[in-house]
């Protein structure tokens, strides 16, 4: 069966979810939900800062809603969490969306806190903490203050390359698994080093950034073109020693949140260097997400596509918004494909405002419901997860810059 039956079907299913099951969201102004819900974020967040800032013992200071507990309570999360810059990054796409300088004054207050990450050695999420939240400014305001952290950061990141095996070591833990682990997510990252070629002339940065996605196209893919999550490699000699998970369901599942990874991550890699591989890749990663057997007609994986339990096992709807958000992206790449990747990226979105937005008012200001962290370890499952929000703002974002070009 082809994408073009697959996305057919899964419209025509969508369709009979609207017509027979529980009542769907009522439609309304989506950008008046949002900006209502980060209101609520912004509140919830400067009130737990403001009492750590008062307290006579402060320990480390949390500052960014990382997501809502099964028990339903907010974690925020110190600037070292990975996850710390996707917060600020949607109050500045708000700013984008709105030109409302409300969201300018929260975006640098809130982004203001992570700036002591551009000295973390420790950790390959660079990219995320920091393009998502300085990179963004530096995008909408051209801060020349912004650009300096960002290069620092760049070059914190690039510590982290080893020439023998081609790569950036992604984690640092867990010593006793794997002696280099390189995990998909790290393809994600990148494009803070691309960025830094840009902006200094200089071209380390680019070189590191190719030689890091080349190793990923060759080691961390089957041949159908699902991909591991940690490939581990010898440090000296650079070769292969083992290919792990460490959040999906076993060494040779499909992680959702993975496959989304990667497919975001090689879209931004053809963009930024004009490889055919890169592209021919992450068409086929789209082919194998929404071929497979197990995806949802609604379009929203189960974070793994081969969970045991499906089809009781908990959603992703953080793997949904990144592959949409990609999506919409390809579509402007390609010619022959284009109208189907970006209608599939309609349907996806079509379904998370109809199904997966939290109650209005509800979850701490958080957009959607329905994420899940870390299945293996009973972590944030089936929850409000901040990365989700990130990339549905982003998606609606490039959605709305497509359809303005269109007219």
């Amino acid at each position: 069966m082809n994408l073009k039956s697959i996305l057919s079907l899964a419209i025509t299913a969508t369709l009979f979810l609207f017509l027979s099951c529980a009542e769907p969201n009522k439609k309304f102004n989506i950008k008046e939900f949002i900006s209502h819900q980060l209101r609520i974020g912004v509140n919830e967040a400067e009130t737990r800062i403001n009492d750590q800032l008062a307290a006579d013992d402060q320990g480390e200071l949390r500052v960014s809603p990382r997501s809502v507990s099964e028990e339903g309570e907010l974690n925020i999360v110190p600037s070292r969490d990975w996850t710390s810059g996707f917060f600020p990054g949607n109050l500045w796409y708000m700013y984008e969306w709105t030109g409302d300088d409300f969201w300018l004054e929260k975006a640098k207050y809130f982004t203001s806190y992570i700036e002591q990450e551009k000295y973390n050695d420790r950790t390959h999420d660079m990219g995320f903490k920091i393009y998502c939240s300085f990179g963004n400014g530096y995008r909408l305001i051209n801060d020349p203050q912004y650009r300096d952290i960002m290069i620092h950061s760049a070059n914190t990141l690039i510590t982290r390359f080893n020439e023998a095996v081609g790569s950036l070591r992604s984690w640092d833990h867990n010593r006793d698994k794997w002696d280099f682990p390189v995990i998909i997510d790290n393809m994600m990252n990148l494009e803070l080093l691309f960025w830094a070629t840009r902006a200094t002339g200089d071209s380390t940065y680019y070189d590191i950034a190719v030689s890091h996605a080349d190793l990923t196209l060759r080691e961390h893919f089957r041949p159908d073109a699902s991909s591991y999550h940690v490939i581990d490699f010898n440090p000296e000699t650079g070769e292969v020693q083992n290919r792990h998970t460490h959040q999906g369901y076993a060494h040779e599942s499909a992680w959702a949140r993975g496959q989304a990874w990667g497919f975001y991550g090689f879209v931004m890699a053809y963009r930024e260097t004009g490889s055919k591989a890169y592209l021919e890749k992450a068409e086929r990663i789209a082919s194998f997400v929404f071929e497979h057997p197990n995806l949802p007609a609604d379009l929203i994986p189960y974070w793994d596509f081969n969970a045991p339990g499906i089809p009781d096992e908990p959603r992703d709807v953080s793997a949904a918004t990144i592959i949409a958000s990609a999506l919409y992206e390809l579509s402007t790449m390609v010619n022959e494909k284009s109208g189907f990747y970006k209608k599939t990226a309609d349907t996806i979105l079509d379904n998370l405002e109809a199904y997966y937005l939290s109650p209005e008012g509800e979850n701490y200001g958080f957009l959607l419901t329905q994420s899940t962290g870390h299945a293996p370890h009973g972590y944030e499952r089936a929850v409000p997860i901040i990365y989700a929000d990130y990339y549905y703002l982003e998606a609606l974002l490039r959605k709305s810059s497509i359809e303005r070009g269109r007219n």
